[in-house]
Formats: C-alpha cells, structure tokens, sequence
C-alpha cells in the first residue's frame, strides 16, 4: 500500500447539513473536529508506506476510529457499523 500526501479532507457539505440537523445543539465529536479538525495530516506518516501499490486509508482516520472503539466500547463490527451509519462519526473523520 502507498500514501498519497493528501492535505484535504474537508468535511462534504451534506454531511455538515445532516450532522447539523441531527445535533442542533452539539454533539461531542462535532466539537472536537470543528475545534481541533483532523488532527493529524497524511505527510506525518509517508514515510512508514512504499511507493507503490494500492493508495492505502489515512492512518489519522484508522488511530482516531480505533480511539472511537475504545471510548465507545464496541467491537470490531460494531465500530465498522458505526463508520458506515453515524454521521457524528462521519463528521469528524471528514
């Protein structure tokens, strides 16, 4: 797998709308990324990847979904379910 240098990864303007819709007063994982955004950028970890191959997932997205797990208690297919279904999820990993 290879890491492509990304530097985007703004937040779509329907998820805005339905996460906004969805918590009009806030939700906790909305305020961390309007507070602190991705947290991490792709150029942080180039270096651990070849370059060739695939274009690998962003490793900042795969750490921060591993924290949700484990704050949240799920496992494995549940945290799957929950990067697919919840658009708090959604919108903190952009």
């Amino acid at each position: 797998m290879t890491l492509h240098s990304q530097n985007d990864f703004s937040i779509p303007e329907e998820t805005i709308r339905v996460a906004r819709a969805a918590y009009p007063k806030g939700n906790p994982y909305l305020k961390l990324r309007d507070a602190l955004g991705t947290i991490y950028q792709n150029q942080s970890f180039v270096h651990l990847f070849p370059d060739n191959g695939r274009p690998a997932q962003a490793p900042w997205r795969l750490a921060l979904i591993t924290v949700l797990q484990f704050l949240e208690e799920l496992p494995d297919r549940q945290a799957a379910d929950a990067v697919r279904g919840r658009i708090d999820w959604k919108y903190l990993l952009g």
